[in-house]
Order: C-alpha cells, then sequence, then structure tokens
C-alpha cells in the first residue's frame, strides 16, 4: 500500500511538472511569436487629430490622415503599444506616430503630440487642465537659475518674455531638443536686432527637478547658444525649482507632464508674456515656428511702444 501510494504521489508529481513545463513552454512560444510578429510586420507613418481617449478599453480613436500605401483616411480606434499616452492624450490633440500591423494585431507606438488641442472649456473643465487665454495675468513664480540665483517672472517686466518648458534628458528630437533649437535660432535673431534684443527676455524652464541642476542646465544651455564658457546667459536663462514651484507654473500654462520609469512624458507649451506680465499668445505642440514668434514679439512690442 506504501508503494502503491508513493507512486501515485510520483505519478502526480510528474504530471505537475509535465504541466508546469507545458505552460512554460507555451509562454516561451508565445513570447518568440509575438517577437518574431512584431519583426514581420510592416510599420507605417501615421498622422491624425484624437477624437476620443478610452483608458478601460485601452483605446485612443483617431481621425487620421491618409496611410500612404495601407488606408484611406477615415475616423477608428486605435490599440498603443505603451500606456502612458493614456495619462496625458486627449480630444483634439494632434498626434504622429508609426501603426504596426502584424499578422493577427495592430497598434500605434513612438506617439508624439504634434499640437495640443484647443482645449475648449468644457474639455478642459473635465481634464482638470487650465487654459491660459492673452490677457491673462501670469503670477510671479519663483525658479532658480543655471548660475543657482533665484529668479521670479517678476523681474522680467519692462520686457516682453519667451517661455518654454523642456527637460536636458528628453529623448525626442521633435520636443525638447527641437524646442531648445528653436529658442536658439529666435535669440540669435534678435541678438541682430539691439532695439529688440534689450527689450526681450528668454526662458527655458525645465521640469526634471531632481536630474537638471544648475551646473546641468549651464551645460546645456551654454551648448545650445553655442558660446559655451564665453555664455553669460544674460539674455537667454534656463532654469528649475522645487516640485512644487515647476508644478505650479507648468499647471497655469496648461502642460501635462508625469514621471514614467526614468523619461518624463509631457506635452509642450511655449508662451509670450507683454512687458507688463500678461499672456500675449501661447503656442502649443511643436508646429510653431521661430519666424513666426519673432513676428509676434515684434508686433507685441510695437504695440507696446504706440
Amino acid at each position: 500500500m506504501a508503494q502503491l501510494t508513493s507512486f501515485k504521489l510520483h505519478s502526480i508529481r510528474v504530471r505537475c511538472l509535465l504541466l508546469s513545463g507545458a505552460v512554460l513552454l507555451s509562454l516561451v512560444l508565445n513570447g518568440c511569436q509575438a517577437k518574431q510578429e512584431e519583426s514581420q510586420g510592416q510599420r507605417y507613418d501615421f498622422n491624425g487629430k484624437v477624437v476620443s481617449v478610452d483608458k478601460k478599453a485601452k483605446r485612443v480613436t483617431v481621425e487620421h490622415e491618409e496611410i500612404k500605401g495601407y488606408m484611406d483616411a477615415m475616423t477608428m480606434p486605435f490599440a498603443l503599444k505603451d500606456d502612458w499616452p493614456f495619462e496625458v492624450l486627449v480630444p483634439g490633440d494632434k498626434i504622429s506616430a508609426t501603426l504596426f500591423v502584424g499578422s493577427s494585431s495592430s497598434w500605434l507606438e513612438d506617439v508624439v503630440i504634434t499640437q495640443e488641442s484647443a482645449m475648449d472649456p468644457n474639455a478642459a473643465k473635465t481634464e482638470g487642465l487650465n487654459v491660459v487665454q492673452p490677457g491673462d495675468a501670469v503670477p510671479d513664480y519663483g525658479l532658480t537659475n543655471q548660475d543657482g540665483q533665484r529668479i521670479h517672472l517678476g523681474q522680467y517686466q519692462g520686457k516682453a518674455l519667451l517661455v518654454t518648458f523642456i527637460y536636458t534628458r528628453c529623448p525626442l528630437p521633435e520636443y525638447c531638443t527641437l524646442m531648445s533649437n528653436n529658442f536658439a535660432e529666435i535669440d540669435k535673431e534678435l541678438e541682430k536686432n539691439p532695439s529688440l534684443y534689450e527689450r526681450t527676455h528668454l526662458l527655458s524652464v525645465s521640469f526634471d527637478t531632481e536630474y537638471d541642476t544648475p551646473k546641468v542646465l549651464r551645460s546645456y544651455g551654454a551648448a545650445h547658444t553655442g558660446k559655451f564658457a564665453e555664455e553669460t546667459f544674460r539674455h537667454w536663462e534656463f532654469a528649475t525649482g522645487t516640485p512644487d514651484e515647476v508644478k505650479g507654473m507648468a499647471q497655469f500654462f496648461g502642460l501635462r507632464y508625469y514621471q514614467d520609469t526614468g523619461q518624463i512624458i509631457h506635452s509642450l507649451s511655449t508662451a509670450i508674456i507683454t512687458p507688463d506680465g500678461k499672456i500675449y499668445k501661447v503656442y502649443r505642440g511643436n508646429e510653431w515656428k521661430p519666424l513666426e514668434v519673432l513676428r509676434d514679439v515684434q508686433s507685441l512690442l510695437g504695440e507696446q511702444q504706440r
């Protein structure tokens, strides 16, 4: 009887081991099949406007442009490869992405918000986002600049202040790097006009408060101006602050961002503030051009002189 019981226990263990092995093998094969499908699938450039975001179903409905070589323009739901867009996308956002199409599945990957929605008051209320309007007074936010000195927005009154948000480790070339390159071009063009140069100031604000120390900001800023050790930051400053300071300022300008495994996922917001401390214009997304901002600055300062 003892031998029989021992034999049964042994048989059960063998069956369990075989079952576990089969499950493990299945998972491995499924993983390999998924990787194989991903490597063998087709990828297409994708552009469109977000119609709705369904976090529960993990779907984003997009009114997309023609996908050349694959699909006519239409409105339809898409799965996303990553979870982070569900935290920041809102209806009306324009996005670019890569559409992956495999043998049994498809999704959008490498999503980039190219232009934020106009965010009508009802949508903004739903998402808890602030919508700044021309003429709104800008609070006197305090920050710490690349020299470790405390600054506040009120000290720039009397000048047109250009503000944008970045962080130095941002990996996407069409995001923070583009904003800084655009500001570098604006800075150089303004320098050609001494009158405008003296009546303007540029400020890049980092929301990576832990990593972007004054030393890091100084190195990053000097590299973008191209003056390196000779840069004085008299006209274009780089600053950050405590998490609460930066959060308050970012929220005022309607910025959307959060931390995800070391990367900061964020939207874009750039603004011109009038010499008397009010919003003149806000550019959302990355489609604005330096020449457009320069024209707006000239228009603003021309109005201020009259």
